[in-house]
């Protein structure tokens, strides 16, 4: 483990702020990638006095935006029908893509609509694919951007802040990651009972 970490931390260091960028980019594409191994290393690093933890936080939301944005316009331009088509490919099923997955964000975003894409960028199994309903449904680019930066912009802050603070204590690192993940858990949820209220009080 602690050569795992130590690999990591060299690699992060070697690929700098423009690593963070192009990974982070990755990651909020459809491409499978974890934001918690490319901002908390970055940001333990910053906590060593080799990086800056704000540019490492603002590598990596500029990152997430890019990321973001080329699934929102790769769907807008391409449309629903052939996006959805395009997963039934080996290249997509490869990247983990299928449209079981598609549908299910595309349902999240219907159901809670441009603030998916806020509360989206929180839940792992939603955040890198709620950009693609986003653009099937041609939501304002300017909404989607404003949402997207938000929820990108939170999480993104909260994973320097862990990586910085806690970075050198791998076990208390995992445990408030733990809470953390636990907590936006609770957010969702709390979040979904609002919409679910709201909805039966005030029926469309």
């Amino acid at each position: 483990m602690h050569e795992l970490i130590t690999t990591i931390l060299n690699l992060s260091q070697a690929l700098g702020y423009p690593g963070i960028i192009i990974l982070m980019t990755i990651e909020s594409s459809f491409i499978p990638f974890p934001s918690e191994v490319v901002i908390p290393p970055a940001a333990y690093l910053a906590s060593q006095g080799i990086m800056n933890v704000y540019l490492v936080a603002i590598c990596g939301v500029a990152g997430s935006l890019i990321g973001s944005s080329i699934n929102y316009i790769l769907a807008r331009w391409l449309g629903r029908k052939v996006v959805y088509n395009l997963a039934d490919s080996k290249f997509f099923r490869l990247m983990l893509l299928n449209k079981k997955k598609i549908a299910a964000a595309e349902r999240f975003f219907l159901k809670y609509g441009r603030s998916s894409t806020f509360i989206g960028r929180l839940v792992p199994a939603v955040r890198q694919l709620i950009s693609l309903p986003a653009g099937f449904a041609e939501m304002k680019y300017r909404d989607f951007i404003l949402f997207t930066f938000l929820g990108s912009g939170l999480w993104v802050i909260i994973l320097t802040w862990l990586g910085y603070a806690f970075g050198a204590n791998q076990s208390l690192f995992a445990n408030y990651y733990k809470q953390i993940s636990w907590f936006f858990v609770f957010v969702f949820i709390v979040f979904v009972g609002i919409v679910w209220y709201r909805n039966k009080k005030y029926p469309k």
